[in-house]
C-alpha cells in the first residue's frame, strides 16, 4: 500500500507516516526474508568474527596515510529564492579546506535536478569532489520503472562530474520508505545494472546505525566500489563511550569485519553520515532528549570521531552531514549573517592539520589517566593530538614542545613542563 509521503523540512528527514499496524503485517507476511538474513548473517559471521578480532588487534598500532580528501562534508545546495547563497557556500566549504563533498538528491526532487547539476558542475570546477547519496521514498519501491529512469536521469547528467553515487539512504528505517531489505535489493540492482553504461561508481548500502547484520545478504550480492554506513553513536554521548559494550572504535572494527566478510574481499569502507544535534535548537533537530548536546561538545566530539575513525586505518572515508543546518549543522542559517559555530573552527583546522598527514602510532598517558594521544608526521615535522573522555588531567611529553593549538587553531604558544589535557582535543608540536 502506498501512503503520501512527507518530509520534515526542519530537520531534514521523513515523517513515519505508515501506521505500525500495517508495517506489522508487512513483516508477517514477508516472513521468509527473515530466514534469508538469518542463513546470510550465519554463512558469513564467523569470518566476520575472526576478521574483527584481527582488525580490534591491528588498530591504531599501523601507520596510516591520512588523505585530505578523507576529512569528507556534506552539504546542500541552495535553491531559489536563495540561490544567489551558492558561492557562499562553496567560500565556506573552501575555507574550510573540504576537498570532498556529499549531497543528497532525493527522487522526489527529480524537477529540480537541473538546479543540483548545476551545483556539482561548480563545485567540480574549483577542484571539489562530489558524491551523491541518492534517497529513495516508498512509492520508488512500487513504481520500478521509475525509479530506474530516475537513476538514468541522474547517472547520465551528473556522472561527468561526480564521483560516486550512494545508492539508497538509511532504508532499515521505515520511514525512508523501505520495509524489508529484499526491497533494497529491488531498487539497488538496477543502479547495478546502470553502473557499466554510465561509467559511474556505486556506494553502498549506506545502512544506518549499528544494525551491520543487514550487510551479509546485501553485500554479498551486490557490487559496490565502496561500502558505506551512516554510523551514528549521538545516543551514548561522545565516541569514546559504549553502547552495549561497543564503542565506536569497536562497531568501525565490526562494521569493516563484516564488509569484507560479506564482500569476499578487502573493502574500502565510508562513513557517509554522521553527527551530533544540537540542544535548544527544537524543531530543526532530528533528535530529541539526550542525543542533543552543546556547540562546544559536537565540535569536541567531531573531532575525536574523525581521528578514531580514520586513524584506525579500517576507514576511508568519513562525512559530517552537513555544513549548513540550524539542528546540527557546522553554520547557523537561522542568523544573518549566517553564524559559524565551534564545529566549523573545528572542522577546518582538524582538515588543515590532520589532513596530509601519516598516523604514526598511540600513547597511553602515564597512570590512570585515562586520554588518548595519537601521534602524527607531517612535512618532516612530529605532533600529537591529544584529549581525554574523563577528568582533566596534566601531561608531561618526553620531547620538547614547540607549540600548542587549540581545537579551533588558536595559537597557545610554546610550553614546557605538564599541559593539560581536557575533553578538548589539543594540537601538540614537538621541536
Amino acid at each position: 500500500m502506498k501512503h503520501r509521503f512527507e518530509w520534515n523540512e526542519f530537520a531534514d528527514q521523513p515523517h513515519n507516516v505508515a501506521p505500525r499496524s500495517e508495517r506489522t503485517r508487512h513483516h508477517f507476511r514477508h516472513w521468509r526474508t527473515y530466514f534469508s538474513l538469518a542463513a546470510a548473517d550465519l554463512r558469513y559471521g564467523p569470518r566476520a568474527l575472526r576478521l574483527y578480532c584481527r582488525y580490534r588487534k591491528s588498530m591504531f598500532r599501523e601507520r596510516v596515510p591520512l588523505s585530505p580528501k578523507a576529512f569528507g562534508l556534506s552539504v546542500s545546495p541552495p535553491f531559489p529564492p536563495a540561490a544567489e547563497k551558492a558561492s557562499e557556500i562553496i567560500g565556506l566549504l573552501e575555507s574550510a579546506g573540504v576537498q570532498e563533498t556529499l549531497i543528497r538528491i532525493p527522487s522526489w526532487e527529480r524537477a529540480r535536478l537541473a538546479l543540483y547539476e548545476k551545483f556539482a558542475i561548480e563545485l567540480h570546477s574549483r577542484g571539489i569532489g562530489v558524491t551523491i547519496a541518492l534517497l529513495q521514498q516508498r512509492q520508488d519501491v512500487f513504481e520500478a520503472a521509475a525509479w530506474s529512469d530516475f537513476l538514468e536521469d541522474v547517472f547520465s547528467r551528473l556522472g561527468p562530474v561526480c564521483s560516486f553515487f550512494e545508492v539508497g539512504h538509511a532504508w532499515n528505517r521505515t520511514k525512508w520508505g523501505v520495509w524489508d531489505y529484499t526491497e533494497y535489493m529491488d531498487l539497488a540492482r538496477p543502479a547495478v545494472r546502470l553502473r557499466e553504461k554510465y561509467g559511474v561508481k556505486l556506494v553502498g548500502p549506506a545502512v544506518i546505525d549499528f544494525e551491520f547484520h543487514l550487510y551479509p545478504p546485501t553485500v554479498s550480492r551486490l557490487r559496490f566500489d565502496k561500502i558505506s554506513s551512516l554510523l551514528y553513536v549521538d545516543r551514548v554521548g561522545a565516541p569514546e563511550n559504549a553502547q552495549f559494550g561497543w564503542t565506536a572504535a569497536m562497531k568501525m572494527a565490526l562494521f569493516k569485519a563484516v564488509a569484507d566478510s560479506s564482500a569476499g574481499r578487502p573493502c574500502a569502507c565510508w562513513i557517509t553520515e554522521f553527527n551530533w544535534p544540537l540542544a535548544g535548537t527544537g524543531k530543526f533537530s532530528p533528535a530529541s532528549g539526550k542525543p542533543n548536546v552543546t556547540e562546544e561538545e559536537q565540535a569536541d566530539y567531531l573531532v575525536r570521531y574523525y581521528l578514531i575513525g580514520l586513524s584506525s586505518g579500517l576507514i576511508e572515508r568519513a562525512y559530517w552531514w552537513q555544513l549548513i543546518a540550524p539542528g546540527y549543522g557546522l553554520v547557523d542559517s537561522r542568523e544573518t549573517p549566517w553564524r559559524k559555530r565551534p564545529g566549523y573552527a573545528a572542522f577546518q583546522t582538524l582538515a588543515r592539520v590532520v589532513g596530509g598527514s601519516t598516523f604514526s602510532g598511540r600513547e597511553e598517558p602515564a597512570g590512570n589517566a585515562g586520554g588518548e594521544i595519537f601521534l602524527f608526521e607531517k612535512q618532516g615535522r612530529d605532533f600529537a593530538v591529544a584529549w581525554t573522555n574523563g577528568p582533566p588531567f596534566e601531561r608531561e611529553f618526553s620531547r620538547p614542545v614547540e607549540r600548542i593549538l587549540d581545537r579551533d587553531g588558536r595559537d597557545l604558544g610554546g610550553r614546557a613542563g605538564k599541559i593539560k589535557i581536557d575533553r578538548s582535543p589539543k594540537y601538540v608540536f614537538f621541536k
